[in-house]
């Protein structure tokens, strides 16, 4: 069925975000490849890098064609088209920055609009590079149409390094999420504890109180959620509060009641409306002892520092990562059980997926572009859970936070627009 909707495109947004198809001609010109696909849906963080479409959760598919003789290798020798679902038409037009929208019958299966926008724009044969998460009957597709596949990893490879825009985009969630961040803060601070109260797990541990009634971990990321759903992002199910033994879970989102002395760690991770997350997350306790806590966060915000101390140009992604490591053994916290101490690598690349590249673990060396979380933390399910994670771009100089928030144990009040 020929393509539909082939009239004047929506005019796009000034400030809608552009993709850099460079990479991925670079990549179809060193593998002598005719053409790249990617098929997915709204939930595949590749393709909607790639597309800048938000549209529905059925399949569409992304095309890229190499124009010439394939030995150019930057964007303008490709010719790229979005093979958008029946009904979305318009959306595609205007969020699409690429060449062309081509809107099929509404059965079509996406692997066979690929392969059909393919043929279109090349010979019918050749070497089609496609993504790695492409569903088998698109790629199957792909072959009967008489095409070898081969997979590619330069989609993920070319979301590592962000635009302008793109870092436009990550700081203006990531203010959001410290608003979300503010606001616990602020009902902790203005808590009350009930040292009588029953059913305490540790001798002179109260339940917090807030607002009338007691404080549970629940509680807390409804407020939270509520600040974010006002500075237009969401949550997204990435809301994590923990305190006590639950906040060294990792991925804690469950009812637990908050008490005075124990730490509550928060990890706020929202998205904003072109698919950037925000990662930001501080540990508060009220009314610390003084105990393991103190001796956690003092070690952890030291991690934290050397670790900031080490980004930049050049430098690998895993010296970071041991440089955390060595001041939190130098405090005595473990750094090589998956239990108890420092558990996880102290951070990741954060774009349209909350977790993707690069990792500080990795021996990649960090390159201009790079936005990274650093997150060093300890954990033991007997006493609680230490975080401080904040956002960073790296730049020509060294690095920029992509947003600022105190540190502090005890929560404090604090005057914030």
């Amino acid at each position: 069925m020929p393509a539909q909707g082939d009239g004047p495109a929506p005019a796009r947004d000034d400030d809608a975000l552009d993709t850099d198809y460079a990479p991925i001609a670079a990549e179809l010109a060193a593998r002598e490849a005719v053409g790249f696909v990617a098929v997915g849906d709204r939930f595949d963080d590749g393709l909607r890098w790639l597309t800048r479409f938000s549209g529905p959760d059925r399949e569409y598919a992304f095309v890229a064609v190499a124009d010439g003789d394939g030995a150019e290798t930057d964007a303008g020798s490709l010719h790229t088209a979005l093979c958008a679902p029946a009904l979305f038409d318009e959306q595609a037009r205007r969020e699409f920055p690429g060449d062309e929208v081509r809107v099929d019958g509404q059965g079509d299966q996406a692997g066979v609009r690929a392969a059909t926008a393919l043929a279109a724009r090349s010979a019918e044969s050749g070497t089609v590079l496609v993504s790695r998460s492409i569903p088998h009957d698109a790629a199957v597709f792909l072959e009967r149409a008489g095409y070898e596949v081969a997979s590619t990893d330069a989609v993920a490879r070319a979301r590592e390094t962000k635009t302008d825009a793109e870092i436009d985009r990550l700081r203006r969630v990531q203010r959001a999420a410290i608003r979300g961040v503010a606001r616990a803060e602020a009902i902790l601070a203005e808590s009350t504890v009930d040292s009588e109260a029953e059913a305490d797990e540790r001798p002179g541990a109260g339940t917090v109180h807030w607002n009338g009634g007691v404080l549970s971990t629940d509680r807390l990321r409804r407020q939270v959620n509520e600040v974010l759903a006002a500075h237009g992002v969401r949550d997204a199910g990435n809301t994590v509060i923990g305190a006590g033994a639950t906040a060294a879970d990792l991925h804690y989102t469950g009812t637990d009641v908050i008490r005075s002395g124990e730490t509550v760690l928060l990890d706020v991770s929202p998205r904003g409306p072109d698919g950037y997350y925000g990662d930001v997350t501080r540990t508060f306790a009220v009314d610390p002892d003084g105990g393991w806590e103190r001796r956690a966060y003092l070690a952890v915000e030291r991690a934290r520092k050397a670790a900031l101390d080490e980004v930049a140009a050049g430098v690998p992604a895993s010296t970071v990562h041991e440089e955390a490591a060595a001041e939190l053994a130098a405090h005595g916290f473990r750094v090589d059980s998956p239990e108890v101490g420092f558990t996880h690598s102290t951070g990741h690349g954060v774009g349209v997926s909350l977790h993707e590249g690069p990792s500080l673990g990795s021996d990649d060396e960090l390159e201009v572009g790079n936005v990274v979380t650093i997150e060093p933390g300890v954990y033991d399910p007997e006493e609680g859970g230490v975080r401080l994670e904040d956002v960073v771009v790296v730049t020509d100089d060294s690095f920029e936070l992509l947003g600022e928030y105190p540190f502090s144990l005890v929560p404090k009040r604090r005057d914030r627009e």
